[in-house]
């Protein structure tokens, strides 16, 4: 049955353009850029991302070969194993990988603490 527009996402296919954005973004990687290696426009890369458009299992395991990643961990598996994905989505919000990324660089846990309470003060303002 085809989706109309007004009918919302499916969930799977939002979680799955989710870690298609995680992916490609850890990567450095464009939509545009992405698209080229698929031979698609960065528009429907941007609509697999969002999850308004379904992946196929085609196109998934060639996404899953640009992003150099497997087909498996684009659908959230890990060693066959569903991967806990309720916080997935915050880390599609900009600036998010780099943030996260600039943290785990942080040796110190005094640092990482107090990164974390400003972090959270200026959350509250």
């Amino acid at each position: 049955m085809k989706r109309s527009r007004l009918d919302p996402a499916d969930p799977i296919d939002v979680a799955v353009g989710a870690r298609i954005c995680i992916r490609r973004r850890a990567l450095g990687l464009s939509q545009g850029a992405l698209g080229a290696k698929l031979d698609l426009s960065f528009q429907q890369i941007q609509k697999y991302e969002r999850g308004a458009n379904r992946v196929s299992a085609s196109m998934l395991v060639k996404m899953a070969r640009a992003l150099e990643c497997t087909a498996a961990g684009l659908l959230g598996e890990r060693d066959g194993q569903p991967s806990d994905a309720d916080a997935l989505h915050l880390l599609t919000s900009a600036g998010a990988i780099q943030l996260l990324t600039a943290y785990s660089e942080i040796t110190d846990g005094s640092s990482r603490t107090a990164l974390i309470g400003v972090a959270r003060a200026l959350a509250r303002a």
